[in-house]
């Protein structure tokens, strides 16, 4: 699978089935090379769109699956909230 692949799919929270939006990154292990997490951009301050002050950082052992269209994570906001 390739990076912009990824980047197509739907990032959807499993405990509430809420889309939080699109991969925009993906954080590597620098040693072994392996994927340790993906980055997803927070939502807008102004109607949704504008001046994200967040993003969400979510742990590569929180996807529980990557459909077709959809990556399903475990998401818990407060521990995967980072500033920009």
């Amino acid at each position: 699978m390739r990076f912009s692949d990824l980047c197509e799919k739907e990032v959807i929270s499993a405990g509430d089935c809420r889309c939080l939006g699109n991969v925009r990154d993906l954080e590597f292990d620098k040693e072994c090379g392996e994927i340790t997490a993906l980055i997803v951009p927070g939502p807008g301050k102004y109607f949704g769109c504008f001046c994200r002050e967040i993003e969400f950082c979510i742990p590569w052992c929180k996807v529980i699956r990557i459909g077709p269209d959809i990556i399903l994570v475990d998401f818990d906001e407060k521990e995967m909230r980072h500033k920009i």
